[in-house]
Parts: structure tokens; sequence; C-alpha cells
């Protein structure tokens, strides 16, 4: 009994049990984020100050110490807005998308043929595309500009649409094998066997499962096409005027407009960082593809 007793009354104890405290412990993983932050914060500084700058006055701009504290304006980025910086970021626009369309419609066969349906030395092939990307730009701007002046398209978009096709042409083809060669060959031989013809095949099985390579493909021509200065400040003048040669317009014999230039800057880099932000899930499934199996 008074064993029966001692047990029922430790069962009906109180348990005096303090609750165990928890210290977050600081590991390699945890270290390794604060340094990825910290070099993010550093990465994206220079663009928050060229954003912050737009909105002060050339006095507050152009100081040997920077000024933190300044009454914002809105002066800057309407001069910028009145100065004719819709035509150009126009011009950019539609060299920049539809040569990026064109890249898509020759490079994703071609990347296609030398994957999945290879053909003999493919790696001379491959070597060839990519050799055209080893020559100075500079050793090829003269006879360019010879041959666009002789067919008539100096100051022409369209000469510049040409250009960045074959610009990003070599990059697109090997971006896109290396994702082709992630699809099993199986899938083709599976699509064949239920009856759909190849063109079928490509475009109900391949393509969506290459769409993240697609997309980041895409986005690197864009922003190669984007961001291209040499082609468009030698074979343009003022009708065909590209964003990057009217950024070149704030350098001028007094000084350089630092206010004015930044917020033209901004407005500049702004369609490249929406698209990139729009297309950062894709963007990302594209560059880590095939990297884990």
């Amino acid at each position: 009994m008074s064993t029966t007793t001692e047990r029922g009354t430790d069962r009906s104890a109180p348990s005096t049990t303090a609750p165990v405290s928890r210290k977050r412990s600081w590991g390699p993983g945890s270290i390794w984020s604060l340094v990825a932050w910290i070099a993010g914060i550093v990465f994206f500084f220079p663009v928050l100050w060229m954003v912050i700058t737009g909105f002060k006055q050339e006095a507050d701009a152009y100081t040997s110490t920077p000024k933190i504290f300044f009454t914002p304006t809105l002066d800057q980025y309407r001069g910028v807005l009145e100065s004719g910086i819709g035509t150009t970021l126009a011009n950019s626009a539609f060299a920049t998308v539809v040569s990026t369309l064109l890249v898509l419609l020759l490079g994703v066969p071609a990347a296609f043929a030398l994957s999945l349906r290879p053909v003999k030395k493919t790696q001379d092939v491959l070597f060839f595309f990519i050799s055209t990307k080893m020559l100075p730009v500079v050793a090829a701007i003269v006879p360019l500009y010879v041959i666009v002046g002789d067919i008539g398209l100096l100051d022409n978009i369209w000469a510049l649409i040409v250009l960045y096709t074959a610009m990003n042409l070599p990059i697109a083809v090997w971006m896109m094998r290396s994702f082709f060669l992630e699809v099993p060959s199986e899938l083709l031989e599976a699509a064949s066997m239920d009856g759909a013809s190849l063109l079928t095949s490509v475009r109900e099985v391949i393509l969506p499962l290459v769409s993240p390579g697609i997309a980041a493909t895409s986005l690197i021509c864009v922003i190669f096409s984007w961001n291209e200065f040499f082609f468009a400040v030698n074979l343009t003048a003022v009708q065909a005027q590209t964003i990057p040669v009217y950024l070149v317009g704030f350098i001028t014999g007094q000084g350089l407009y630092w206010a004015q230039l930044s917020a033209a800057a901004t407005f500049a880099a702004l369609p490249v960082v929406l698209a990139g932000w729009f297309a950062q899930n894709k963007l990302v499934r594209g560059l880590s593809f095939g990297a884990i199996k």
C-alpha cells in the first residue's frame, strides 16, 4: 500500500523542471549569410547612391565631401524627361527586343541540332561560333562602317539590330546547348513512339523543360544589347541614338552634370532591372539548370 501511495503521490506531484533556454548559435551557415548580405549591400550601394543623387541639385551633387542631408527635388528627372530621353529609350528597347527575338529564333534550333541531334564535328562548329567573340570589336569597326555606309544604314536602328543579333548569337547557342544536353533523349523517343512528330515533340515536350534556360539566355542577350555602346556611338548620330550614347551627352567641356547624369542613368537602368525582377524565378532556375542531378 505504501508503494502504491508513493507512486500515486509521485504522479500527482507538479513538475519543477525549468524550461531549457536555447541560445542561438552562430554556425558556418549564419556567418556566410551575413557575408552575403554585406556583399550585397556593398554592390547595391552605388546604385542606391545614383538614384539619390538624381534628387539633388547640381550644387549638392558636385561636392568634395558627399552631402547626405539635402532638400530633394524632381528637377533633374523632369529635365531629363524634357530633353528627349524617351526617343533614345524607344530606340534601345526596339533594338534590344527585336535582336533578342532573332537570336532565339536562330539560336534555339541551332543549339537543339548540336545537342540532341548533333552533326558531324560538333566541337568544330561550336568553336567556330565562339571564335567570332574573340575578335576585338575595334578591329572590325572600320569595315563595318564602310559596309553599313554603302548599304545606306548609317544612323539606322536596323543596322544595330543586325549587329546585336550577330553579337549575341554565339553566346545563345552555347548556353542553349548546355540546357538541351540536360534533357534526356528518351523523352523524344517516347514522344515519337506515341506518334508525335519531331516538331510536336520539341514544342510540347522539350521547350517547356528548357523554358528557364530560354529565359536566362534572353535576359543575358537583353543586358548585352541594352548596354552596348561601341557600335551605337560609331554607327548612329541622332535618329537611331541609343541610351548609352545619350548618357555620354552629359559629359561636356564645362564638366560633368552629376545630378542630371544620375537621373538619366536611373531611367536607363530601370528597364533592365525590371526585366530581371520579373524573370528572377526562371533566371535562377535557368542559371542553375543541371547543377544538381
